[in-house]
């Protein structure tokens, strides 16, 4: 993995951002960041969500015409094991080249080294124990990493210990209910 793409991972980690846009941006804004190169999708008319390739920002709003509220956004990180063009041009301009898994264990010890120490979240009894989420508190980022290889939810190409996805903001109120159910 090239140095620039782990500046990347780590550039979200401990911001909560991707590449300045928040989880909160208006879909606009977001655009104006990540650029027009994006799959739109929408659920009825409360959700809609845009698929950047390795980005995905999701948004909601209370009425059929009321205006968008960020709600998060998630790097789908397990995208890169497949190939091809996952990575945004905005993305992929400022970073260079992403190789096609990320280590945890590289992320959680470039994060230590800036100071960013993750907690994990204690598996609730309801948590898929394929995966364990760890929880930056100063940005509300989650990274979900793979602790069982199983087939029909890993692709071929991770094994256990890669990151699988990263996902902002997670509450501290979520992660308690995380915790507890």
């Amino acid at each position: 993995m090239t140095p620039h793409s782990l500046a990347f991972y780590l550039d979200v980690v401990t911001s909560g951002t991707v590449l300045g846009a928040q989880p909160t941006d208006q879909p606009d804004r977001v655009t104006g960041i990540l650029g027009k190169d994006f799959a739109e999708n929408r659920s009825g008319r409360h959700h809609l969500w845009r698929d950047y390739g390795l980005a995905e920002f999701f948004w909601q709003r209370e009425s059929g015409n009321g205006p968008w509220a960020g709600h998060h956004f998630t790097l789908q990180v397990h995208r890169l094991a497949h190939g091809g063009k996952v990575v945004n041009g905005e993305i992929l301009s400022r970073y260079g080249r992403f190789a096609r898994r990320l280590r945890f264990g590289k992320l959680q010890r470039l994060l230590a080294n800036r100071g960013t120490a993750l907690r994990e979240i204690p598996p609730g009894p309801g948590q898929d124990p394929c995966y364990r989420l760890f929880w930056n508190p100063v940005s509300w980022t989650c990274v979900t990493v793979i602790a069982a290889k199983e087939r029909y939810r890993t692709p071929d190409d991770l094994q256990v210990g890669d990151v699988y996805s990263i996902t902002a903001p997670m509450t501290p109120e979520e992660v308690a209910w995380r915790a507890a159910r």
